[in-house]
């Protein structure tokens, strides 16, 4: 495996970096994570666009134009060999002194990573998977934008925890308010009447690219797409319910706190759009290799 770290390539063994930099001292950077699909990088643009507004938002500096970002990241792909897989791009503030003063960090540092990944078994995509509301509450937009993809993810992860020891693979993220905001690392939607629904940014939900694409996958249809106040209610009385993520991809939840979603199978409108989905994927994207 070959990573990308500042400019240079180096091998899994010898990619290393500082134990004084802010990322690892203070979860004081950004990422994105990537797809790729049939040799092309999906959605390559939207997501670096992301990156940059995360930096900008936090004050990191990003000594990069899109397009170095750009060939950086198929530089990664192909030193890898990759057609199909995942990219972790990770912008770090740098090495610094003990202490939250990020001045002291002198030039941020950019890995990138390319790989391939499995976040759930292949089963539940088939069959649907359950999932379970947890105590840990998504931190409140007026803290920290939803927005932001922070290496500080102790809020999800926690959330993940509380699931995996109930024995679920996933958990729902509710808000300080009561209403959900999203799951530990994938947004949610569900269907009711034949509307699709999904959170809004403002009650705690990443803006996710694989999110604005199922969207408009759905207006496409010529489904009716709303941004709405869920709550644990409507998660239990949907019709149908599904979540998205550039590693879960879109995937069909069948029950929620141990009640039955639907019939219990992935619903029409969930099978119809995780259908165009992939069909998307694999024929758009910033190619990797000469076509």
């Amino acid at each position: 495996m070959k990573i990308y770290i500042n400019g240079t390539f180096y091998e899994r063994d010898d990619a290393k970096i500082s134990v004084f930099d802010h990322g690892v001292l203070y979860g004081d950077g950004v990422f994105e994570g990537i797809r790729i699909y049939n040799g092309r990088i999906f959605k390559l643009q939207e997501h670096l666009e992301r990156l940059r507004e995360s930096a900008h938002y936090i004050m990191l500096p990003l000594h990069m134009s899109l397009d170095e970002l750009t060939r950086a990241t198929i530089d990664t792909v192909r030193a890898n060999g990759l057609r199909d897989g995942y990219i972790r791009m990770i912008l770090t503030r740098g090495v610094g002194n003990l202490g939250l003063n990020p001045f002291t960090c002198q030039q941020p540092q950019l890995i990138i990573i390319a790989a391939t990944i499995a976040l759930y078994p292949p089963e539940l995509y088939e069959s649907g998977m359950k999932i379970i509301t947890v105590p840990t509450q998504r931190v409140a937009g007026s803290m920290l934008s939803p927005r932001v993809k922070s290496l500080n993810y102790l809020n999800n992860i926690l959330a993940k925890l509380e699931a995996l020891k109930a024995g679920f693979e996933e958990a729902v993220m509710i808000n300080h308010l009561g209403f959900v905001a999203e799951c530990s690392g994938d947004n949610i939607f569900v269907v009711k009447r034949g509307v699709l629904q999904t959170p809004p940014t403002n009650m705690g939900a990443l803006e996710g690219v694989t999110r604005g694409v199922v969207m408009e996958l759905a207006r496409a249809q010529g489904l009716r797409v709303e941004e709405a106040l869920l709550t644990r209610h409507d998660l239990f009385c949907a019709d149908e319910c599904f979540l998205t993520g550039t590693a879960a991809e879109l995937i069909a939840v069948t029950g929620v706190d141990h009640r039955q979603i639907g019939d219990g199978t992935p619903g029409p409108i969930t099978r119809q759009l995780t259908a165009a989905f992939r069909e998307l994927t694999q024929r758009s994207g910033t190619p990797v290799y000469e076509e």
